[in-house]
């Protein structure tokens, strides 16, 4: 029996301004299939996504649903043609519960019946495999109850055509496996489904079928049963790429962060770190693991003077002069100038570490003006610095004077991560540096941290791919509800192993120290 064409795209364009996201791209997503789309950053994946849900219209080009071209034009067209798109980032009320969350928006006359919602959220749960409360407050919710929620509020809808964008980007290996058993039964009762993702080993585990863009046009697609990563890689990026993390061995490591019984509490009273202990050594990739949330940007903005203890000590041991310092009691200034630096990746990039409105050369000097000599600043070292960054990095720009805003999110993060690896770290502390970029773009950043441990950096890196963190770091420091779980040796864990650490409350246990 032939596959029966959910969508198919025909020749879809899309451009803003001179940039050109999407050229004549052709694509086919059928019933009871699952559709991967792969692609690098600015590749055009989510432009496409915005255009079958409703967020974009395109140029040019046909759009046809079960054979029947159709015109969509906002996120209530999508909806009429029963096609859901859950974004990255959840667009839920906190204060409201999960059916409330679920049936906001919708027109119906008279007052809601929230019994009768509830009960066809348990039906829909109970169909799918779905484990949430109905009456639940999306504030008392764990991240992937809240996504349950998202998935649950299009099909409450009738979509029969879901769209996910890096739905396991925060969730744990038990987690993610809990989902992929819901999306395959979905599958199974004759849904479209398209998951655009930058994890490999999830696309082939998962779907049915891959798609590849590069450049923002279409290069093809393949059955996922009949290809490799290499292949994938390959159809992304146009060459043959190496998707080996060279983990070499530390080389004379010494102690050179301590950190003791660090506690924490933040504005609302919340204590989001609990006796916090642990060791970062020179020459060291020490990896930080955790349900999102769990304390580790406090942490990190702890060690970088960002964030006020309540308790504890964070003992930095300089290699140049010997001494030993208390980094509790020094300013973010006093703490860079010793070499700790902090190169965090928020969701908002744009909203720690660079300026929007500025150049790259100017973000540059935001680390060095300080130390201008006159009244006059030096531009050629920032300038240079800027150029080695998008000549090293392949970040995607007109040229150095570009503004940062106007650069995509994934060449943002590259001059964030590149400024910080240049200013040569005693200790580097790495939050989310490959948040959102493509295959190729991460292993550059795996291998420059890489790079920096051979240098005798401490690089402490805080990820959300446990495959990355078990073939990158040395040690994983796991982190639950602000406390240390677990600290284990990666050369011989498992993804199950740090799983079950990231969910446990319990206080924290001192091993492998």
């Amino acid at each position: 029996m032939s596959a029966k064409a959910a969508i198919e795209l025909k020749n879809i364009t899309k451009t803003f301004g001179s940039i050109v996201a999407n050229k004549n791209v052709n694509l086919t997503v059928n019933r009871g299939e699952i559709l991967s789309i792969l692609g690098e950053n600015g590749s055009g994946k989510t432009t496409l996504m915005n255009m079958i849900s409703g967020i974009y219209f395109p140029d040019h080009g046909q759009i046809f649903i079960d054979g029947e071209e159709v015109v969509i034009r906002s996120p209530k067209d999508a909806f009429k043609y029963r096609i859901g798109m859950i974004h990255q980032h959840f667009k839920l009320v906190d204060v409201f519960s999960a059916t409330e969350n679920i049936i906001l928006g919708l027109n119906e006359k008279g007052k809601f019946n929230l019994k009768a919602a509830a009960n066809e959220v348990r039906v829909i749960s109970e169909k799918y495999g779905f484990e949430i409360d109905p009456m639940k407050k999306i504030h008392e919710m764990s991240v992937s109850e809240k996504q349950t929620v998202e998935i649950i509020k299009v099909l409450y809808r009738g979509a029969d055509i879901l769209i996910l964008d890096e739905p396991t980007a925060v969730l744990t290996p038990q987690e993610t496996q809990k989902l992929f058993a819901i999306l395959r039964r979905m599958r199974d009762d004759g849904k479209a489904i398209i998951i655009i993702t930058h994890k490999l080993h999830e696309v082939l585990s998962l779907s049915d079928r891959v798609s590849v863009l590069r450049k923002g046009e279409y290069i093809g697609t393949v059955n996922t049963a009949q290809t490799n990563e290499s292949e994938l890689t390959e159809m992304m990026v146009g060459e043959k790429i190496s998707l080996n993390i060279d983990r070499s061995e530390p080389q004379n490591p010494e102690d050179r962060l301590v950190v003791s019984d660090v506690n924490c509490i933040n504005r609302e009273g919340i204590k989001v770190l609990n006796n916090v202990s642990f060791t970062a050594k020179s020459g060291e990739i020490l990896g930080i693991a955790g349900i999102a949330g769990s304390g580790q940007r406090e942490l990190l903005e702890a060690i970088a003077g960002l964030q006020s203890l309540n308790e504890g000590s964070i003992i930095y041991h300089d290699p140049k002069t010997g001494n030993e310092e208390n980094l509790r009691n020094k300013t973010p200034l006093q703490i860079r100038e010793l070499g700790v630096r902090l190169s965090f990746v928020p969701e908002d990039r744009l909203g720690m570490g660079l300026v929007g409105s500025m150049d790259i050369i100017d973000n540059m000097m935001l680390r060095s003006y300080r130390k201008g000599k006159s009244m006059f600043l030096e531009r050629k070292a920032p300038k240079d610095l800027a150029q080695h960054i998008i000549e090293d990095l392949g970040v995607v720009t007109p040229g150095a004077t570009t503004p940062v805003r106007q650069l995509s999110g994934g060449n943002v993060q590259k001059v964030l991560v590149g400024r910080e690896i240049s200013a040569s770290p005693t200790v580097l502390m790495a939050a989310y540096p490959v948040r959102g970029l493509d295959i190729n773009s991460s292993y550059l950043i795996y291998n420059l941290l890489n790079d920096q441990k051979k240098n005798g950096t401490a690089v402490i890196f805080v990820g959300e791919d446990l495959d990355v963190l078990i073939e990158l770091c040395d040690r994983i420091l796991v982190i639950g509800s602000g406390s240390v779980s677990g600290i284990v040796d990666a050369r011989n864990t498992t993804k199950e192993e740090i799983g079950l650490l990231m969910t446990k409350s319990s206080h924290s246990e001192k091993e492998g120290e």
